[in-house]
């Protein structure tokens, strides 16, 4: 495959050159970095990095090419991607496709080429900082001034959420959940319904008297891209629903669970994106491997007074990664050790609760 040159420019005038893949299209988006080693289809399928350029860390990218089975959602949302070395021939037997194919399906602009260490140190130190890929012959000044005149897109749950209801069920199922799509992976999904729930899934803007319809025995509000203050709507819902069901929010649900709650959420420097992450789990006093995709925090302070605790803490900046409340059946985590084990957590805290309510009807 012939590559053409192309650069990524950023709003402070830094320019980085390298060599085209995936769509041949101009985007201006936020630029973020991953330090996963693996998984990288996985990464630029989570509808959590909607409009954001990726910069992977891990230098070799599309080696294992892609398979559609394991993708996170059913088309990618990715403003772009950065990588040190793209590889077009993959060697996995399960391939359907190349990465450089995928990208050009959905129209993600892509660049290899980069010394990728050096943009992410870049991005580290400066915070958040938009950018463009762009031609290798555009001027670096029209460049910058077409990053300063685009807006910030603050729309990117409504492009990514479903726009009408729909159904994952299992066989034999235990419980009812239902699932309000703010950029919801399909692992999680497949997840639940192996833990026996059926599974509803709704828009972002679904109200509370259309979802208790649905007679759920809990309610997961999704991960998803950009800031709480761009949903609201879904802060009144789960506002409306708390004390009626049990709420479990992940990555953005969890920010949506805390601000209903009246907590601050504050911003962090350059977000948390990748895998390792130590995370230190209150409840058990274990400290866990996490996976993260989130630009936001919980300010702890602002917690008390609202019934919710501290569940879970980055071990590396002391952040908030978790909150609970047993007695209102409320559980959130800002970040994914795996899909399956948050979806077990979900099924033990609904069983728990629910058990707790009987007891309670029984005493009455």
């Amino acid at each position: 495959m012939e590559l053409k040159p192309r650069k990524l420019v950023l709003e402070d005038g830094s320019v980085y050159c390298g060599q085209a893949f995936g769509s041949y299209c101009e985007r201006v988006c936020e630029v973020v970095f991953n330090t996963s080693m693996v998984g990288y289809q996985e990464i630029i399928s989570d509808p959590a990095y909607a409009d954001k350029i990726i910069v992977m860390t891990y230098p070799l990218i599309g080696n294992s090419g892609i398979v559609d089975e394991d993708l996170e959602s059913k088309s990618l949302s990715l403003g772009g991607l950065i990588v040190r070395d793209y590889n077009d021939f993959p060697s996995n037997f399960r391939t359907t496709k190349t990465l450089s194919e995928i990208l050009d399906e959905d129209f993600v602009p892509a660049i290899t080429g980069i010394d990728t260490r050096k943009l992410a140190k870049h991005v580290r130190d400066n915070g958040f900082i938009r950018g463009i890929i762009t031609d290798a012959e555009t001027e670096t000044e029209h460049a910058v001034l077409k990053i300063k005149n685009a807006p910030v897109p603050h729309n990117s749950v409504y492009n990514v959420s479903c726009k009408k209801k729909w159904y994952a069920r299992t066989s034999n199922h235990i419980l009812n959940i239902v699932v309000v799509d703010c950029g919801i992976k399909l692992s999680m999904i497949k997840s639940l319904n192996q833990q026996g729930c059926n599974v509803t899934v709704v828009p972002f803007n679904t109200d509370a008297d259309t979802i208790s319809e649905f007679v759920p025995d809990g309610v997961l509000i999704s991960n998803g891209p950009g800031e709480v203050n761009d949903i609201l709507e879904v802060v009144k819902l789960a506002s409306s629903l708390k004390g009626k069901y049990p709420l479990f929010g992940i990555g953005l649900g969890c920010l949506v669970l805390a601000k209903a709650y009246k907590a601050d959420i504050v911003k962090l420097p350059f977000g948390h994106y990748g895998g390792n992450h130590p995370v230190i789990n209150l409840l058990t006093g274990k400290i866990e491997t996490a996976n993260q995709s989130h630009e936001s925090t919980i300010d702890e302070n602002s917690l008390l007074c609202t019934g919710l605790k501290v569940a879970y803490k980055n071990v590396i900046d002391n952040t908030v990664e978790g909150i609970i409340s047993e007695e209102e059946g409320i559980f959130g985590m800002l970040h994914y050790y795996n899909t399956s084990s948050f979806s077990n957590e979900i099924a033990f805290m609904l069983n728990k609760f629910l058990d707790s309510a009987k007891g309670a009807n029984t005493d009455a």
